[in-house]
Protein backbone atom coordinates (compact mmCIF):
# COMPACT_ATOMS: atom_id res chain seq x y z
CA UNK A 1 0.00 0.00 0.00
CA UNK A 2 1.31 3.41 -0.35
CA UNK A 3 2.39 5.17 2.49
CA UNK A 4 2.56 8.90 2.72
CA UNK A 5 5.49 10.10 5.14
CA UNK A 6 4.00 13.07 5.96
CA UNK A 7 0.22 14.54 4.88
CA UNK A 8 0.85 18.31 3.66
CA UNK A 9 -0.85 21.07 4.09
CA UNK A 10 -2.53 22.61 1.21
CA UNK A 11 -1.03 25.28 -0.05
CA UNK A 12 -3.30 29.60 -0.27
CA UNK A 13 -4.00 28.46 -3.88
CA UNK A 14 -5.33 25.15 -3.04
CA UNK A 15 -7.73 26.09 -0.77
CA UNK A 16 -8.69 29.49 -3.05
CA UNK A 17 -9.35 26.46 -5.61
CA UNK A 18 -11.26 24.34 -3.51
CA UNK A 19 -13.46 27.45 -1.92
CA UNK A 20 -14.43 28.10 -5.39
CA UNK A 21 -15.09 24.91 -5.96
CA UNK A 22 -18.07 25.25 -3.34
CA UNK A 23 -18.96 28.85 -4.50
CA UNK A 24 -17.19 30.52 -1.16
CA UNK A 25 -15.61 33.83 -1.46
CA UNK A 26 -12.48 33.68 0.54
CA UNK A 27 -9.80 36.81 0.90
CA UNK A 28 -6.44 35.82 0.95
CA UNK A 29 -6.45 36.36 4.73
CA UNK A 30 -9.54 34.05 5.02
CA UNK A 31 -7.29 31.47 3.21
CA UNK A 32 -4.13 32.41 5.28
CA UNK A 33 -6.29 31.57 8.54
CA UNK A 34 -7.82 27.97 7.39
CA UNK A 35 -4.62 26.76 6.48
CA UNK A 36 -3.49 27.58 9.81
CA UNK A 37 -6.17 25.79 11.11
CA UNK A 38 -5.61 22.71 8.34
CA UNK A 39 -2.45 22.12 9.91
CA UNK A 40 -3.41 20.21 12.63
CA UNK A 41 -5.64 18.23 10.69
CA UNK A 42 -2.81 16.91 8.29
CA UNK A 43 -0.85 16.18 11.53
CA UNK A 44 -3.72 13.64 12.45
CA UNK A 45 -3.90 12.35 8.93
CA UNK A 46 -0.09 11.47 9.35
CA UNK A 47 -0.02 10.08 12.63
CA UNK A 48 -2.80 7.53 11.01
CA UNK A 49 -0.34 6.59 8.05
CA UNK A 50 2.17 5.57 10.50
CA UNK A 51 0.02 2.81 12.05
CA UNK A 52 -0.30 -0.88 10.67
CA UNK A 53 -3.19 -1.46 8.43
CA UNK A 54 -5.63 -4.16 9.21
CA UNK A 55 -5.72 -7.01 6.81
CA UNK A 56 -7.94 -10.08 5.67
CA UNK A 57 -6.21 -13.08 5.98
CA UNK A 58 -4.24 -15.37 3.42
CA UNK A 59 -4.47 -18.83 4.76
CA UNK A 60 -3.39 -20.66 1.95
CA UNK A 61 0.23 -21.12 0.25
CA UNK A 62 0.34 -19.96 -3.70
CA UNK A 63 2.99 -18.86 -6.38
CA UNK A 64 1.44 -15.88 -8.80
CA UNK A 65 0.49 -18.30 -11.65
CA UNK A 66 1.31 -16.66 -15.10
CA UNK A 67 -0.47 -14.49 -18.05
CA UNK A 68 -2.27 -17.27 -20.62
CA UNK A 69 -0.86 -17.34 -24.03
CA UNK A 70 -3.14 -17.02 -26.74
CA UNK A 71 -3.04 -20.58 -27.74
CA UNK A 72 -4.13 -21.61 -24.73
CA UNK A 73 -6.95 -18.59 -24.32
CA UNK A 74 -8.69 -18.55 -27.49
CA UNK A 75 -11.59 -17.21 -26.63
CA UNK A 76 -9.68 -14.42 -24.24
CA UNK A 77 -11.48 -16.05 -21.48
CA UNK A 78 -8.77 -15.68 -18.99
CA UNK A 79 -6.61 -12.83 -17.49
CA UNK A 80 -4.17 -15.18 -15.43
CA UNK A 81 -3.69 -18.62 -14.61
CA UNK A 82 -2.95 -20.40 -11.17
CA UNK A 83 -3.48 -23.25 -9.14
CA UNK A 84 -4.43 -22.09 -5.91
CA UNK A 85 -5.25 -25.50 -3.37
CA UNK A 86 -7.05 -25.40 -0.03
CA UNK A 87 -8.08 -28.34 2.56
CA UNK A 88 -7.66 -31.30 1.38
CA UNK A 89 -11.55 -32.22 2.28
CA UNK A 90 -14.77 -30.06 2.10
CA UNK A 91 -17.96 -29.79 0.01
CA UNK A 92 -15.50 -28.76 -2.94
CA UNK A 93 -13.08 -31.12 -2.71
CA UNK A 94 -11.88 -31.82 -6.34
CA UNK A 95 -13.79 -28.81 -7.75
CA UNK A 96 -11.69 -26.21 -10.03
CA UNK A 97 -13.21 -22.67 -9.02
CA UNK A 98 -12.63 -19.71 -10.97
CA UNK A 99 -12.88 -16.21 -9.41
CA UNK A 100 -14.26 -13.35 -11.90
CA UNK A 101 -10.99 -10.96 -11.85
CA UNK A 102 -12.91 -8.50 -9.61
CA UNK A 103 -12.33 -10.67 -6.67
CA UNK A 104 -9.08 -10.23 -4.50
CA UNK A 105 -6.69 -13.10 -4.71
CA UNK A 106 -3.28 -12.32 -2.68
CA UNK A 107 -0.24 -12.40 -4.88
CA UNK A 108 -2.08 -12.87 -8.06
CA UNK A 109 -2.21 -10.00 -10.30
CA UNK A 110 -6.20 -8.52 -10.96
CA UNK A 111 -6.75 -6.03 -13.51
CA UNK A 112 -10.82 -6.24 -13.41
CA UNK A 113 -10.60 -6.23 -17.16
CA UNK A 114 -9.26 -2.86 -16.99
CA UNK A 115 -5.86 -0.98 -18.53
CA UNK A 116 -6.26 1.65 -16.00
CA UNK A 117 -5.71 -1.74 -12.49
CA UNK A 118 -2.99 -3.53 -14.81
CA UNK A 119 0.16 -4.79 -12.46
CA UNK A 120 -2.35 -4.58 -9.15
CA UNK A 121 -1.82 -7.42 -6.94
CA UNK A 122 -3.91 -7.98 -4.18
CA UNK A 123 -2.35 -8.49 -0.44
CA UNK A 124 -5.83 -9.60 0.25
CA UNK A 125 -7.71 -12.83 0.09
CA UNK A 126 -11.78 -11.39 -0.28
CA UNK A 127 -14.44 -13.40 1.67
CA UNK A 128 -15.25 -15.73 -0.86
CA UNK A 129 -12.08 -17.03 -1.54
CA UNK A 130 -11.08 -17.91 2.00
CA UNK A 131 -14.39 -19.85 1.80
CA UNK A 132 -13.85 -21.81 -0.54
CA UNK A 133 -10.58 -22.84 0.09
CA UNK A 134 -11.66 -23.53 3.45
CA UNK A 135 -14.01 -25.90 1.85
CA UNK A 136 -11.46 -28.03 -0.49
CA UNK A 137 -11.84 -26.21 -3.14
CA UNK A 138 -8.96 -25.13 -5.60
CA UNK A 139 -8.85 -21.93 -7.23
CA UNK A 140 -7.05 -22.12 -11.31
CA UNK A 141 -7.39 -18.62 -12.21
CA UNK A 142 -9.19 -15.38 -12.71
CA UNK A 143 -11.66 -15.10 -15.01
CA UNK A 144 -11.63 -12.13 -17.19
CA UNK A 145 -14.37 -9.39 -17.31
CA UNK A 146 -15.31 -6.24 -19.11
CA UNK A 147 -13.77 -3.21 -18.41
CA UNK A 148 -14.75 -2.54 -14.30
CA UNK A 149 -17.25 -4.41 -14.95
CA UNK A 150 -19.56 -1.89 -16.23
CA UNK A 151 -20.61 -3.68 -19.67
CA UNK A 152 -23.53 -6.58 -20.08
CA UNK A 153 -21.89 -7.49 -23.15
CA UNK A 154 -18.13 -8.86 -23.84
CA UNK A 155 -16.17 -6.17 -25.75
CA UNK A 156 -14.64 -3.82 -23.43
CA UNK A 157 -12.43 -5.94 -22.06
CA UNK A 158 -9.27 -4.61 -21.84
CA UNK A 159 -7.46 -7.68 -22.77
CA UNK A 160 -9.98 -8.48 -25.87
CA UNK A 161 -13.56 -8.69 -26.35
CA UNK A 162 -14.33 -12.34 -24.67
CA UNK A 163 -15.59 -14.70 -27.69
CA UNK A 164 -19.04 -16.79 -27.32
CA UNK A 165 -18.12 -20.28 -27.63
CA UNK A 166 -20.93 -22.04 -28.87
CA UNK A 167 -21.15 -19.49 -31.38
CA UNK A 168 -17.78 -17.66 -32.36
CA UNK A 169 -18.05 -14.36 -33.24
CA UNK A 170 -20.93 -13.29 -30.86
CA UNK A 171 -20.85 -11.68 -27.02
CA UNK A 172 -20.57 -14.45 -24.70
CA UNK A 173 -22.24 -11.68 -22.29
CA UNK A 174 -21.34 -9.60 -19.58
CA UNK A 175 -19.41 -8.31 -17.19
CA UNK A 176 -19.12 -11.99 -15.69
CA UNK A 177 -17.94 -13.37 -19.23
CA UNK A 178 -14.79 -15.43 -18.25
CA UNK A 179 -16.32 -16.56 -15.89
CA UNK A 180 -18.85 -18.35 -17.64
CA UNK A 181 -16.62 -19.14 -21.03
CA UNK A 182 -14.25 -20.77 -18.54
CA UNK A 183 -17.09 -23.46 -17.80
CA UNK A 184 -18.10 -24.25 -21.39
CA UNK A 185 -15.11 -24.89 -21.85
CA UNK A 186 -14.46 -27.37 -19.25
CA UNK A 187 -11.83 -25.25 -17.94
CA UNK A 188 -13.55 -25.11 -14.60
CA UNK A 189 -16.05 -26.91 -13.21
CA UNK A 190 -17.58 -23.55 -10.86
CA UNK A 191 -16.66 -19.80 -11.03
CA UNK A 192 -17.69 -16.86 -9.10
CA UNK A 193 -19.26 -13.68 -11.05
CA UNK A 194 -20.59 -10.14 -10.19
CA UNK A 195 -24.26 -8.50 -10.66
CA UNK A 196 -24.89 -5.12 -10.58
CA UNK A 197 -27.47 -5.31 -13.80
CA UNK A 198 -26.95 -8.71 -14.32
CA UNK A 199 -23.72 -9.99 -15.35
CA UNK A 200 -23.98 -13.19 -13.25
CA UNK A 201 -27.22 -14.23 -15.30
CA UNK A 202 -26.26 -12.82 -19.08
CA UNK A 203 -23.57 -14.74 -19.44
CA UNK A 204 -24.56 -17.64 -18.28
CA UNK A 205 -27.97 -17.32 -20.13
CA UNK A 206 -25.83 -16.34 -23.56
CA UNK A 207 -23.53 -19.22 -23.10
CA UNK A 208 -25.64 -21.75 -21.87
CA UNK A 209 -24.93 -22.64 -17.95
CA UNK A 210 -27.05 -22.64 -14.88
CA UNK A 211 -25.95 -18.73 -12.68
CA UNK A 212 -27.47 -17.30 -9.63
CA UNK A 213 -27.53 -14.02 -8.07
CA UNK A 214 -28.41 -14.58 -4.80
CA UNK A 215 -30.70 -11.83 -2.38
CA UNK A 216 -28.77 -9.08 -1.89
CA UNK A 217 -26.39 -9.45 1.04
CA UNK A 218 -26.73 -13.14 1.14
CA UNK A 219 -23.05 -13.20 0.29
CA UNK A 220 -20.18 -11.18 1.68
CA UNK A 221 -18.59 -8.61 -1.23
CA UNK A 222 -15.76 -8.25 1.13
CA UNK A 223 -12.77 -7.79 -1.15
CA UNK A 224 -14.75 -7.34 -4.38
CA UNK A 225 -14.48 -4.84 -6.54
CA UNK A 226 -17.42 -2.49 -6.34
CA UNK A 227 -19.52 -0.56 -7.98
CA UNK A 228 -22.58 0.16 -5.82
CA UNK A 229 -23.10 -0.90 -2.82
CA UNK A 230 -27.07 -1.35 -2.83
CA UNK A 231 -26.41 -3.29 -6.44
CA UNK A 232 -23.52 -5.20 -5.61
CA UNK A 233 -24.08 -9.51 -5.68
CA UNK A 234 -21.47 -11.85 -6.13
CA UNK A 235 -22.61 -15.10 -6.95
CA UNK A 236 -22.30 -18.94 -8.30
CA UNK A 237 -21.94 -19.82 -11.65
CA UNK A 238 -21.61 -23.41 -13.14
CA UNK A 239 -22.76 -26.44 -15.82
CA UNK A 240 -25.19 -27.55 -13.02
CA UNK A 241 -28.03 -26.14 -10.41
CA UNK A 242 -26.29 -28.89 -8.43
CA UNK A 243 -22.88 -27.38 -8.65
CA UNK A 244 -24.49 -23.72 -8.22
CA UNK A 245 -26.32 -25.15 -5.00
CA UNK A 246 -23.23 -26.28 -3.42
CA UNK A 247 -21.05 -22.87 -3.83
CA UNK A 248 -23.60 -21.14 -2.54
CA UNK A 249 -23.62 -23.26 0.25
CA UNK A 250 -19.84 -22.84 1.01
CA UNK A 251 -20.17 -18.81 0.36
CA UNK A 252 -23.31 -17.58 1.95
CA UNK A 253 -23.51 -15.57 5.25
CA UNK A 254 -22.82 -13.01 7.12
CA UNK A 255 -18.32 -12.16 7.59
CA UNK A 256 -19.07 -9.28 9.90
CA UNK A 257 -17.26 -6.83 7.41
CA UNK A 258 -19.59 -5.95 4.55
CA UNK A 259 -22.56 -3.10 5.39
CA UNK A 260 -24.58 -4.75 2.09
CA UNK A 261 -24.93 -8.04 5.25
CA UNK A 262 -28.02 -6.39 6.89
CA UNK A 263 -30.30 -9.69 8.71
CA UNK A 264 -28.66 -11.56 6.45
CA UNK A 265 -30.24 -15.14 6.87
CA UNK A 266 -29.11 -18.31 5.20
CA UNK A 267 -30.65 -21.60 4.13
CA UNK A 268 -29.21 -24.99 3.30
CA UNK A 269 -29.18 -25.14 -0.67
CA UNK A 270 -28.24 -28.57 -1.35
CA UNK A 271 -30.83 -30.00 0.99
CA UNK A 272 -33.47 -28.44 -0.79
CA UNK A 273 -32.94 -29.45 -4.24
CA UNK A 274 -34.50 -32.87 -4.93
CA UNK A 275 -37.67 -31.74 -3.12
CA UNK A 276 -39.50 -30.96 -6.67
CA UNK A 277 -41.78 -28.92 -7.47
CA UNK A 278 -44.96 -30.73 -7.02
CA UNK A 279 -48.26 -28.77 -5.99
CA UNK A 280 -46.13 -25.35 -6.15
CA UNK A 281 -47.34 -21.88 -7.80
CA UNK A 282 -45.38 -20.55 -10.74
CA UNK A 283 -45.73 -17.28 -11.81
CA UNK A 284 -45.32 -16.41 -15.61
CA UNK A 285 -44.66 -13.00 -15.47
CA UNK A 286 -46.46 -11.19 -18.31
CA UNK A 287 -44.00 -7.91 -18.47
CA UNK A 288 -41.24 -10.04 -19.03
CA UNK A 289 -42.45 -10.66 -22.41
CA UNK A 290 -43.15 -9.28 -25.41
CA UNK A 291 -40.95 -6.00 -24.65
CA UNK A 292 -39.73 -4.02 -27.63
CA UNK A 293 -36.52 -5.57 -28.18
CA UNK A 294 -37.91 -9.14 -26.97
CA UNK A 295 -37.12 -11.81 -29.96
CA UNK A 296 -40.46 -13.91 -30.90
CA UNK A 297 -38.01 -17.01 -30.61
CA UNK A 298 -36.72 -16.23 -26.86
CA UNK A 299 -40.46 -15.66 -25.64
CA UNK A 300 -41.77 -18.71 -27.60
CA UNK A 301 -39.28 -20.86 -26.26
CA UNK A 302 -39.54 -19.33 -22.56
CA UNK A 303 -43.18 -20.11 -22.48
CA UNK A 304 -42.86 -23.38 -23.72
CA UNK A 305 -40.26 -24.45 -21.62
CA UNK A 306 -43.02 -23.43 -18.50
CA UNK A 307 -45.20 -26.51 -19.83
CA UNK A 308 -42.08 -28.91 -18.13
CA UNK A 309 -43.45 -27.35 -14.77
CA UNK A 310 -47.27 -28.64 -15.29
CA UNK A 311 -46.14 -31.97 -16.07
CA UNK A 312 -43.92 -31.92 -12.76
CA UNK A 313 -47.22 -31.25 -10.98
CA UNK A 314 -46.84 -27.44 -10.12
CA UNK A 315 -49.82 -25.09 -10.91
CA UNK A 316 -48.46 -22.56 -13.55
CA UNK A 317 -50.18 -19.34 -14.04
CA UNK A 318 -49.39 -15.59 -15.26
CA UNK A 319 -49.24 -13.27 -13.24
CA UNK A 320 -48.74 -8.96 -13.70
CA UNK A 321 -46.46 -7.03 -12.06
CA UNK A 322 -46.77 -3.50 -14.05
CA UNK A 323 -43.72 -2.04 -11.83
CA UNK A 324 -41.49 -4.64 -13.25
CA UNK A 325 -41.67 -1.91 -16.70
CA UNK A 326 -40.53 0.75 -14.50
CA UNK A 327 -37.56 -1.34 -13.37
CA UNK A 328 -34.75 -0.36 -15.42
CA UNK A 329 -35.95 3.00 -15.27
CA UNK A 330 -35.37 2.81 -11.25
CA UNK A 331 -32.27 0.89 -11.42
CA UNK A 332 -30.91 3.78 -13.71
CA UNK A 333 -30.23 6.60 -11.36
CA UNK A 334 -28.74 4.13 -8.88
CA UNK A 335 -26.16 2.84 -11.01
CA UNK A 336 -25.40 6.29 -12.89
CA UNK A 337 -24.79 8.25 -9.84
CA UNK A 338 -23.85 5.45 -7.35
CA UNK A 339 -21.49 4.38 -9.58
CA UNK A 340 -19.97 7.63 -10.20
CA UNK A 341 -19.93 8.33 -6.52
CA UNK A 342 -18.11 4.91 -5.54
CA UNK A 343 -16.90 3.36 -8.44
CA UNK A 344 -15.16 6.94 -9.57
CA UNK A 345 -15.06 9.62 -7.24
CA UNK A 346 -15.01 7.30 -4.38
CA UNK A 347 -11.78 5.24 -6.40
CA UNK A 348 -13.74 2.04 -6.08
CA UNK A 349 -14.52 1.79 -2.18
CA UNK A 350 -16.46 5.38 -1.61
CA UNK A 351 -16.95 6.79 2.57
CA UNK A 352 -19.78 6.56 4.98
CA UNK A 353 -19.87 2.84 5.37
CA UNK A 354 -18.46 0.60 8.30
CA UNK A 355 -16.51 -2.43 7.29
CA UNK A 356 -13.46 -3.75 5.71
CA UNK A 357 -11.61 -1.43 3.09
CA UNK A 358 -9.14 -2.80 0.46
CA UNK A 359 -6.81 -0.07 0.89
CA UNK A 360 -4.31 -1.48 -1.41
CA UNK A 361 -6.70 -1.50 -3.94
CA UNK A 362 -8.23 1.66 -3.83
CA UNK A 363 -4.25 3.11 -3.96
CA UNK A 364 -3.75 1.45 -7.06
CA UNK A 365 -7.25 2.20 -8.86
CA UNK A 366 -6.75 5.52 -7.84
CA UNK A 367 -3.80 5.99 -9.08
CA UNK A 368 -4.09 4.29 -12.39
CA UNK A 369 -7.73 5.92 -13.59
CA UNK A 370 -6.46 9.67 -12.09
CA UNK A 371 -3.69 9.80 -14.08
CA UNK A 372 -5.03 7.82 -17.28
CA UNK A 373 -8.80 9.29 -17.47
CA UNK A 374 -8.71 8.35 -20.92
CA UNK A 375 -8.12 5.13 -20.96
CA UNK A 376 -11.45 4.62 -19.12
CA UNK A 377 -14.02 2.23 -21.48
CA UNK A 378 -16.76 4.56 -23.51
CA UNK A 379 -19.52 3.14 -20.63
CA UNK A 380 -17.55 4.24 -17.97
CA UNK A 381 -16.98 7.83 -19.53
CA UNK A 382 -20.06 7.97 -20.46
CA UNK A 383 -21.72 6.55 -16.44
CA UNK A 384 -19.16 9.46 -15.03
CA UNK A 385 -19.97 12.17 -17.48
CA UNK A 386 -23.70 11.78 -16.70
CA UNK A 387 -23.73 11.42 -13.36
CA UNK A 388 -21.42 14.31 -12.35
CA UNK A 389 -23.77 16.15 -14.39
CA UNK A 390 -27.26 15.09 -12.68
CA UNK A 391 -24.89 15.69 -9.66
CA UNK A 392 -23.90 19.57 -10.43
CA UNK A 393 -27.79 20.20 -11.56
CA UNK A 394 -30.05 18.18 -9.74
CA UNK A 395 -27.99 17.48 -6.23
CA UNK A 396 -28.67 13.42 -6.29
CA UNK A 397 -32.40 14.07 -6.12
CA UNK A 398 -33.22 11.27 -8.46
CA UNK A 399 -30.43 8.88 -7.07
CA UNK A 400 -32.70 9.43 -3.55
CA UNK A 401 -36.00 8.95 -5.46
CA UNK A 402 -34.85 5.93 -7.46
CA UNK A 403 -34.11 4.16 -3.98
CA UNK A 404 -37.71 5.42 -2.82
CA UNK A 405 -38.90 4.02 -5.71
CA UNK A 406 -37.04 0.39 -5.40
CA UNK A 407 -38.70 -0.14 -2.24
CA UNK A 408 -42.22 0.38 -4.26
CA UNK A 409 -40.60 -2.10 -6.97
CA UNK A 410 -39.19 -5.01 -4.35
CA UNK A 411 -43.07 -4.76 -2.66
CA UNK A 412 -44.62 -5.45 -6.17
CA UNK A 413 -42.93 -8.60 -6.97
CA UNK A 414 -43.40 -9.25 -2.92
CA UNK A 415 -46.81 -8.90 -3.60
CA UNK A 416 -46.45 -11.32 -6.56
CA UNK A 417 -44.50 -13.81 -4.80
CA UNK A 418 -47.33 -13.86 -2.16
CA UNK A 419 -49.27 -15.51 -4.67
CA UNK A 420 -47.19 -17.75 -6.52
CA UNK A 421 -43.81 -19.38 -5.07
CA UNK A 422 -41.46 -18.25 -8.04
CA UNK A 423 -41.70 -16.17 -10.79
CA UNK A 424 -40.25 -16.99 -14.22
CA UNK A 425 -39.17 -15.10 -17.68
CA UNK A 426 -36.70 -14.51 -19.80
CA UNK A 427 -33.57 -13.68 -18.90
CA UNK A 428 -32.36 -11.61 -21.63
CA UNK A 429 -35.46 -10.85 -24.23
CA UNK A 430 -32.86 -11.64 -26.89
CA UNK A 431 -29.93 -14.21 -28.12
CA UNK A 432 -26.65 -13.43 -27.92
CA UNK A 433 -25.96 -10.41 -30.12
CA UNK A 434 -22.63 -10.28 -32.68
CA UNK A 435 -19.67 -8.88 -31.20
CA UNK A 436 -19.68 -5.10 -32.39
CA UNK A 437 -16.76 -4.31 -35.00
CA UNK A 438 -13.09 -3.08 -33.90
CA UNK A 439 -13.87 0.35 -36.05
CA UNK A 440 -17.55 0.41 -34.90
CA UNK A 441 -19.04 3.94 -33.71
CA UNK A 442 -19.12 4.60 -29.95
CA UNK A 443 -22.83 4.47 -30.09
CA UNK A 444 -22.28 0.97 -31.60
CA UNK A 445 -20.45 0.06 -28.88
CA UNK A 446 -22.33 1.11 -26.08
CA UNK A 447 -25.48 -0.05 -27.53
CA UNK A 448 -23.33 -3.53 -27.75
CA UNK A 449 -22.67 -3.00 -23.99
CA UNK A 450 -25.51 -1.90 -22.55
CA UNK A 451 -28.96 -3.17 -24.15
CA UNK A 452 -29.91 -6.29 -22.86
CA UNK A 453 -30.73 -5.05 -19.23
CA UNK A 454 -34.32 -4.83 -19.11
CA UNK A 455 -35.45 -8.22 -17.23
CA UNK A 456 -32.82 -8.66 -14.88
CA UNK A 457 -31.33 -5.22 -13.36
CA UNK A 458 -34.47 -4.41 -11.85
CA UNK A 459 -34.12 -7.73 -9.61
CA UNK A 460 -30.41 -5.87 -8.50
CA UNK A 461 -32.68 -2.82 -7.98
CA UNK A 462 -35.57 -5.15 -5.83
CA UNK A 463 -32.32 -7.46 -4.10
CA UNK A 464 -34.66 -10.44 -4.90
CA UNK A 465 -32.74 -13.78 -6.08
CA UNK A 466 -32.49 -15.01 -9.32
CA UNK A 467 -31.02 -17.84 -11.24
CA UNK A 468 -31.18 -18.38 -14.99
CA UNK A 469 -30.58 -21.89 -16.11
CA UNK A 470 -30.93 -22.50 -19.67
CA UNK A 471 -34.20 -23.46 -21.38
CA UNK A 472 -33.07 -24.13 -25.56
CA UNK A 473 -31.30 -23.13 -28.18
CA UNK A 474 -31.44 -21.19 -31.63
CA UNK A 475 -28.99 -20.78 -34.37
CA UNK A 476 -26.58 -22.35 -32.01
CA UNK A 477 -27.65 -19.65 -29.33
CA UNK A 478 -28.47 -20.84 -26.11
CA UNK A 479 -31.49 -18.75 -24.46
CA UNK A 480 -31.95 -18.78 -20.92
CA UNK A 481 -35.46 -19.40 -18.23
CA UNK A 482 -34.94 -16.64 -14.82
CA UNK A 483 -36.02 -17.77 -12.10
CA UNK A 484 -37.21 -14.90 -8.98
CA UNK A 485 -38.15 -16.07 -5.65
CA UNK A 486 -38.30 -14.09 -2.02
CA UNK A 487 -35.64 -12.13 -0.81
CA UNK A 488 -33.55 -14.70 0.92
CA UNK A 489 -35.24 -17.96 0.05
CA UNK A 490 -32.84 -18.80 -2.40
CA UNK A 491 -33.54 -22.27 -2.16
CA UNK A 492 -36.64 -22.13 -3.44
CA UNK A 493 -35.59 -20.75 -6.47
CA UNK A 494 -32.62 -23.21 -6.83
CA UNK A 495 -35.12 -25.98 -5.99
CA UNK A 496 -37.48 -25.17 -9.10
CA UNK A 497 -34.62 -24.45 -11.24
CA UNK A 498 -32.97 -28.12 -10.08
CA UNK A 499 -36.30 -29.37 -10.95
CA UNK A 500 -36.09 -27.98 -14.45
CA UNK A 501 -33.36 -29.13 -15.21
CA UNK A 502 -33.52 -32.91 -14.49
CA UNK A 503 -36.61 -32.90 -16.27
CA UNK A 504 -35.42 -30.93 -19.50
CA UNK A 505 -32.51 -31.08 -22.20
CA UNK A 506 -32.10 -27.79 -22.91
CA UNK A 507 -30.13 -28.67 -26.27
CA UNK A 508 -32.81 -30.12 -27.65
CA UNK A 509 -35.66 -27.77 -26.64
Amino acid sequence: MAKFSTVRTPTIEEILDIADSYGLALTIEDAESFRKLMAGTAAAYSRIDDLPDTKLPVKYPRDPGYRPAPEENKYNQWYWRCDVKGKKSGPLAGKRVALKDNICLAGVPMMNGATVLEGFVPDIDATVVTRILDAGGTIVGKAANTYLCFDGGSATTATGMVDNPRKPGHSSGGSSAGSAVVIVTDEADMALGGDQGGSIRMPAAWCGIVGHKPTHGLVPYTGVFPIEATLDHCGPMANSVHDVATLLQVIAGSDGYDPRQIGTKTQNYVAALDKGVKGMKIGVLKEGFGLPDSEKVTDHKVKAATEAFKKLGAEVKQISVPWHLHGLDIWTPIATEGATAMMLKGNGMGWNWEGFYTTSLLDAYARGWRTRPNDLSETVKLVMMTGEFMHRNYHGRFYAKAQNLSRRLREAYDAALGEVDVLVLPTIPFRATKLPAPDCTREQYVEAALNMLRNTAPFDASGHPACTVPCGVSDDLPIGLMIVGKRYDDATVLQVANAFEGATDWQKM
